[in-house]
């Protein structure tokens, strides 16, 4: 089992329903040493920006996720984002969709 830190869209029941077949288990979490930019994305969607400073904070929902539902997320987070692994506040680690550079 993994965790995916959601910020934005993901955290709708509707989304998820849509993308993972389900509503997702998940508990409020922070992921600390980021910055949250409103319709970065398309002019609509969210992003994070990760600054590495510990005073930077974002709060969301750690999901509980198997590679079967990250392959999804990632299709729905489209080239636009990647995913990466950082720690959240609460200890746990959780892939987390930053913006994606490349």
């Amino acid at each position: 089992m993994e965790y995916l830190f959601s910020y934005g869209t993901l955290q709708d029941l509707q989304v998820q329903e849509y993308i993972f077949g389900r509503i997702l288990d998940g508990k409020p979490d922070t992921a600390l040493g980021f910055k949250k930019i409103e319709n970065a994305v398309y002019g609509r969607y969210p992003l994070v920006i990760h600054t590495n400073n510990p005073k930077d904070k974002v709060e969301g929902m750690a999901y509980k996720v198997n590679d079967a539902d990250l392959k999804k997320a990632d299709i729905y987070e489209t080239s636009a984002y990647k995913r990466e692994k950082f720690r959240l506040e609460s200890g746990e680690e959780a892939w987390i969709y930053i913006e994606n550079s490349n």
